[in-house]
């Protein structure tokens, strides 16, 4: 299933249990706020019929009524029915018999029950002297569908009992219209939820038309998809990763095209002058120097594919790698030792500098070899191009080491500075273009990082950084 249908699919589920809460919740809710304002009015009502009544009787008081003649109570259903319409009274004498009113036995009760003035009749009477217990399980609440309100009246008891059936159907009816407009609203949201699941699907299809470029490696190709949130981060690593993709591809096919030229000079050396000797186009003197020749393009064929393999060794093979604690001192000091030979050669000057107050016992994890072998090729590069003089320096910066390596010579080359660490990329006396390629291996497998700018006074300066060891 497609990720825009699970979406909509668990946002229409989400919907429905909330729509499906909420009804639930004000049902209960309009439920209880009719019965209780239901019960206020009937407190009300209550205590306008109670003081109707005892006007009544204070009034009659003095009137004696004949026997089996009818007493007409004051009608006061009309003040009933404005207040709490579908409220019905029954009053009791203070035995407990119904004098007026009946006690309803069915859910609804008729109009004609509490819209008429009540009478007080003799047979009504002996009709009521069978209802006693039922308005007493109404009196004493054992009867669920009713609300009640009791009050002392002269006469006896004044009880308005309203069916608990009618407030629901009130009830009822507002809740459909509740409903009716929760369930538009809830159609209104998923209809708007369709829409902006589109819209955020929308940048992740386009990125995995991206993502198949780059399986098919069309690096080139790629287009930066433009998101916002975590799809845009996730959108801009993606054309990060192609843009590297590409630049690493290029670079691998710059790096074949540079080898196989690197080693078909040699080879071409190697090859024209052995079939001069061969043929005997070369003679006497000739021939040895074609001999020379050969030796030393062969050295250096040999030293061009020792150090590819290095390199290659370094990107790939992890035990290659050996890192232990490498005091900083010491390993400068047998720098110096390995290329002074050379730097007399050339009469340069060349000297490490610790700035004052440096812990010259400085430490570091590296492999000892390969550090070495990394900073013999700097130095000796930097040999290359001084004037006069060399300096080393070594210090601690924000727990980090940093060892700066500066010449005096012309420094380097504006075209070249971005691209000097790349593999087969040479100065004007470089060698295999391969030396510092194989520093910045070195630097990086060792969790450091190389660098290099020209200084404000000329020359070239090259910088290393190192996490440092605390013992």
């Amino acid at each position: 299933m497609k990720l825009v249908h699970q979406i909509n699919l668990a946002f229409l589920a989400v919907l429905l249990v909330v729509l499906t809460v909420s009804s639930i919740i004000i049902h209960y809710v309009l439920l209880d706020h009719f019965m209780a304002s239901e019960a206020q009015n009937m407190q009300t009502l209550g205590a306008t019929m109670t003081v109707s009544l005892s006007e009544a009787a204070m009034s009659t008081a003095t009137t004696a009524t004949p026997i089996g003649a009818t007493t007409t109570l004051p009608a006061f259903g009309a003040v009933a029915t404005g207040a709490v319409n579908g409220v019905q009274a029954i009053i009791t004498d203070k035995s407990g018999n119904i004098i007026s009113g009946s006690v309803p036995n069915a859910t609804t009760l008729p109009a004609e029950n509490y819209t008429q003035p009540l009478k007080v009749q003799a047979t009504q009477l002996e009709v009521a002297a069978v209802q006693p217990s039922n308005l007493t399980n109404i009196w004493e609440g054992r009867d669920s569908r009713f609300l009640v309100a009791i009050n002392p009246i002269p006469q006896g008891t004044l009880t308005l009992i309203s069916p608990i059936s009618r407030i629901k159907e009130v009830e009822q009816a507002l809740l459909k219209q509740l409903l009716l407009v929760i369930c538009l609203g809830g159609i209104l949201m998923f209809l708007l939820s369709l829409v902006i699941t589109r819209k955020l699907i929308k940048p992740l299809m386009a990125l995995k038309e991206e993502l198949k470029k780059v399986k098919g490696r069309h690096y080139s190709e790629v287009q930066h998809i433009r998101a916002g949130g975590e799809i845009g981060t996730v959108a801009e690593a993606v054309f990060e990763l192609a843009t590297e993709l590409e630049r690493y591809s290029r670079a691998q096919k710059q790096f074949f095209q540079n080898a196989s030229h690197e080693l078909k000079t040699p080879l071409m050396s190697i090859s024209g002058y052995a079939e001069g000797i061969r043929d005997g186009i070369f003679e006497g003197e000739d021939v040895h120097k074609g001999l020379d020749i050969i030796m030393s393009e062969s050295d250096r064929l040999k030293n061009i594919v020792t150090e590819m393999t290095l390199l290659a060794k370094l990107d790939s093979e992890a035990d290659i790698f050996r890192p232990v604690q490498v005091c900083v001192q010491d390993i400068l000091t047998e720098t110096i030792e390995r290329i002074n030979p050379l730097v007399v050669s050339k009469g340069l000057d060349l000297m490490i500098v610790y700035p004052a107050g440096v812990d010259q016992r400085l430490a570091l994890n590296a492999d000892r070899d390969k550090l070495l072998q990394a900073l013999l090729n700097v130095v000796s590069n930097a040999t290359r191009y001084a004037s006069k003089q060399i300096r080393i320096y070594a210090s601690l910066n924000k727990e980090r080491i940093e060892i700066t390596i500066s010449d005096d010579g012309a420094g380097i080359p504006a075209d070249v500075l971005p691209y000097l660490f790349h593999r087969f990329v040479k100065g004007t006396d470089g060698d295999t273009g391969l030396g510092l390629a194989i520093s910045r291996a070195i630097v990086e497998r060792c969790g450091g990082l190389i660098t290099a700018e020209n200084g404000e006074r000329g020359g070239a300066v090259v910088s290393l950084s190192f996490p440092a060891l605390f013992n």
